[in-house]
């Protein structure tokens, strides 16, 4: 599942008639990136969730024939959260299965991190990325083993020694879920991971190389992530996007 619902808030006037995972990086936009290295690591079919302007997204990818996948949509009236959304389509996952941000700039091994998680029989598997600076970020302190042992909510000066954050990949079991409440907004980072980890459910972290992923949540991480990258990717454009 990629998740796309977001507003992009802190990305406007970009976002006022693109949404952010639209936004275009190396030629297409950022979804495309995603649901292509999901294709080519053998997934066939993908859910995408949608909320802000959803013609967007499903005018450019259909039914994702020409990736070679079908894509499947939920439609989000109100706002879900990470967890919740996912939540909403639980019955669509009878196997472990990928969720992916469909907002970061992901360069993920996917199928190394299902290799993982089928080798450590995770109920869930976090990508995860090293920062400098991780006062402002969710921390995960692995165990050798690669096992996570608990999260920490922007750390104070010495509080734990890992720079390790959660990049927006995951591989969960079915049963990851059951740790999500029904029928309301939940967050994975912020509510359902901490509370598993502390339930003693058995979370892997998989950490990506340095430069692994790049957000881009504000409009100069924008500008710098699309430099970083070639160029904004013009000439993808969606329709009805307008100059100014």
């Amino acid at each position: 599942m990629v998740l796309a619902a977001g507003l992009g808030s802190r990305l406007r006037p970009l976002t006022d008639a693109v949404p952010k995972p639209m936004l275009p990086v190396r030629g297409k936009p950022l979804l495309e990136h995603h649901v292509e290295a999901l294709a080519a690591a053998g997934v066939r079919e993908i859910v995408i969730n949608l909320h802000h302007l959803p013609a967007v997204i499903v005018d450019h990818f259909g039914d994702g024939q020409r990736w070679g996948v079908r894509i499947t949509y939920s439609h989000e009236p109100e706002l879900l959260g990470t967890a919740g959304a996912v939540k909403r389509v639980a019955h669509l996952f009878p196997e472990p299965f990928f969720v992916l941000y469909g907002d970061n700039y992901l360069r993920c091994d996917l199928v190394a991190l299902a290799g993982l998680h089928e080798r450590a029989g995770a109920v869930a598997s976090l990508a995860l990325f090293g920062l400098p600076d991780v006062s402002r970020s969710g921390v995960a302190e692995v165990a050798p083993d690669g096992r996570i042992l608990r999260f920490v909510e922007k750390p104070r000066p010495g509080e734990t020694e890992s720079r390790l954050v959660n990049a927006g990949a995951y591989v969960l079991s079915p049963e990851a879920l059951d740790w999500v409440p029904a029928g309301g907004p939940a967050d994975f980072g912020r509510d359902v991971f901490p509370a598993m980890v502390a339930g003693g459910a058995r979370l892997y972290g998989f950490v990506m190389p340095e430069g692994g992923v790049e957000g881009a949540d504000s409009p100069e991480l924008y500008r710098r992530l699309t430099a970083a990258a070639g160029g904004t990717g013009a000439p993808w454009r969606a329709r009805g996007a307008r100059d100014g």
